[in-house]
């Protein structure tokens, strides 16, 4: 497997873009509504859950693309709210927060947003490696059918 410093910038772009769509492929319209902030998706948690930075999300113009049109579809669908101008919105400068006074639930909702997290991760990694466990199985059928290998 080539070490993800060794590879060019492109090349590394190529495998942010892949590394997106195939996370984004494995969630579904309750996964991306737990991950609802001001009305778009979370950026740190996407980053986070993907494993590359969140300036990822922003610099790579294929990478900043696919996430734009996951939320415009995402918004067709009423998974995401529709968009909001902030600047002509003013918010209330206190809200207080159920979860303030029970710190119980503050502390589930908190694990459970870590298991998500986690369960996402997995979800990617399970999709990367059927992939290569794929290519490797096809490898093997040649070298057996070539006699390279023991049937």
């Amino acid at each position: 497997m080539t070490r993800v410093n060794n590879l060019s910038g492109q090349q590394r772009a190529e495998l942010n873009l892949s590394t997106f769509l195939s996370w984004a492929a494995s969630k579904t319209a309750a996964d991306f509504r737990e991950m609802v902030t001001r009305g778009q998706l979370n950026r740190t948690e996407i980053a986070t859950e993907t494993g590359f930075a969140k300036s990822v999300l922003t610099q790579n113009p294929r990478v900043r693309e696919c996430l734009q049109q996951l939320e415009n579809r995402l918004r067709a669908e009423g998974v995401l709210p529709p968009f909001v101008d902030r600047s002509a919105v003013i918010e209330p400068a206190s809200v207080v927060s159920t979860d303030a006074t029970n710190p119980r639930a503050a502390a589930d909702k908190a694990r459970l947003k870590r298991l998500e997290a986690e369960n996402a991760a997995l979800k990617a990694e399970l999709i990367s490696l059927r992939a290569q466990l794929q290519r490797y199985a096809a490898m093997e059928a040649v070298l057996a059918s070539s006699g390279r290998l023991p049937r």
